[in-house]
């Protein structure tokens, strides 16, 4: 496996520090890569600024059909990439195989759109066109959770809108990201899509760059803080999709049996880690008790262990600092009465392992319901008001994903237009789709992915106005 950076289309050794890629289920290193030096990332965005210039120029029919060998060779080969996703990042291989798989029809729904021109004209005879341009370099950083998918989410709105590319993924979670970009690199000329490797300091460089046009980045508040800030001497464009606490809110009209699977899913996703799943779940004291058992049993039904055997079905948290505050947020809970309801919080001797838990008798104000736990721990919260429900969830800081569960459609979706996040969903959650818009209110993000206006948002707006002489 190759762990190099990718510049200009040539393998360049990293000249920077070292740093080891940990297998999450049992510790062992897999490998180590070079980071990139101050000088490489100039190199890399140099090399992109380079390629721009024609590729700005490609025509439309030949991009389309680029970006569909590039998803041919990714189907290719979507069992070895499954195999190298469950090492890096720890999820059972048929959740990788499913990332795979999803990357794959973001390729096919971004190849077939069109970039649109708008036409007007004025009484007085005036003819405007609004086209939209690219901007050229586009810098991605993207997080450890969901590497491959969310590289080609940032990746390939850039390059189907005529800009050119320079990545860094993770520094857990590289290698992936690194094949992506090489399967890319087989298809596309030099230059249009470079990556570098590194931690922070490499993205912060990135952020700084007077050549950089704009910046994707997901992940934590923290860090996107600073990238913004990072970004303004330059005015560079910026999307962020940061931090989520999303919530559950279940009425008391649904089937307890036919829900507990569904809302187990949404918010076991990954173990988890996954920005829009759901973490606090709020459920009407007259179906409290029996919601809570029901979760807690399939809870207790996982099998957990390395993604890698074909029986585990949740793997670990994918890595050793995640894996610590996960453990501190259910400590403090218990240290404030809560209870955890199923067995879990499995700790082996090996791995960052802890099985999903179901946590009852726990409340509004303390760190796990308050907080963004993005691990395997579910705060379930008795309520009797709807009104006072949203009253709570509406104060938080985040605003990424929430969900309303009855079957009362009508009473859902008036519930669902009065909650504070940027996407909502009716008896399901986290369920994205290419084509609807993405993104986080509030803490949660600055800017939106996906369909066709997701797309624009790499582009620039040029209005050309033409007037006759006579």
């Amino acid at each position: 496996m190759n762990t190099n950076l990718i510049i200009n289309g040539k393998w360049i050794q990293g000249a920077g520090e070292a740093v080891d890629v940990i297998n999450p289920a049992t510790e062992d290193v897999i490998t180590s890569v070079n980071s990139a030096t101050a000088e490489q990332v100039q190199q890399a965005v140099s090399a992109a600024n380079t390629a721009f210039q024609s590729w700005k120029n490609i025509e439309d029919t030949e991009l389309k059909s680029n970006l569909l060998k590039i998803a041919a060779a990714i189907e290719a080969e979507q069992d070895s990439l499954a195999a190298l996703i469950t090492q890096e990042q720890g999820k059972p291989l048929f959740l990788a195989n499913a990332e795979v798989h999803l990357g794959l029809k973001w390729i096919q729904y971004i190849s077939q759109l069109d970039i649109p021109v708008e036409h007007y004209t004025e009484s007085s005879g005036k003819e405007i066109q609004v086209f939209n341009r690219p901007l050229g370099v586009v810098a991605s950083v993207t997080p450890w959770n969901w590497p491959f998918m969310i590289a080609i989410w940032h990746l390939l709105p850039a390059l189907r809108t005529k800009n050119t590319v320079v990545i860094k993924p993770s520094e857990y979670t590289p290698l992936s990201t690194i094949r992506l970009v090489e399967i890319i690199n087989s298809v596309l000329p030099q230059g249009v899509c470079n990556i570098v490797l590194g931690k922070g300091d490499v993205g912060k460089i990135l952020a700084e760059h007077p050549d950089v046009k704009k910046i994707v980045f997901t992940g934590s508040i923290k860090t996107g803080k600073h990238i913004l800030s990072s970004s303004v001497e330059t005015l560079k464009s910026v999307v962020l999709e940061l931090g989520g606490n999303d919530v559950g809110i279940v009425l008391n009209d649904v089937d307890v049996d036919q829900v507990a699977e569904k809302l187990f899913q949404a918010s076991f996703l990954n173990a988890g880690q996954t920005c829009a799943c759901l973490k606090r779940l709020y459920v009407h004291e007259d179906i409290y008790d029996a919601l809570s058992k029901k979760i807690a049993a399939i809870a207790d039904q996982q099998v957990v262990g390395n993604g890698l055997d074909q029986q585990t079905s949740f793997g670990p948290i994918q890595n050793k600092i995640q894996y610590h505050k996960v453990k501190d947020l259910l400590e403090d809970a218990l240290a404030n009465g809560a209870k955890v309801l199923n067995s879990g919080a499995y700790h082996p001797e090996k791995g960052y392992f802890i099985s999903p838990t179901i946590v009852v008798d726990v409340r509004d104000g303390i760190a796990l319901v308050d907080d963004e736990q993005f691990g395997p721990i579910l705060p379930i919260i008795k309520y009797t008001d709807i009104n006072e429900v949203l009253s709570v969830t509406n104060q938080s800081d985040f605003g990424l994903g929430g969900s309303v569960w009855s079957n009362d459609l009508d009473k859902a979706q008036m519930i669902a237009e009065r909650m504070q996040t940027g996407s909502v969903w009716v008896n399901n959650h986290g369920d994205l789709s290419p084509e609807a818009a993405f993104g986080g209110w509030k803490l949660s993000g600055l800017g939106y992915s996906f369909g066709l206006g997701g797309l624009l948002q790499f582009t620039h707006k040029q209005s050309i106005h033409v007037s006759k002489l006579s």
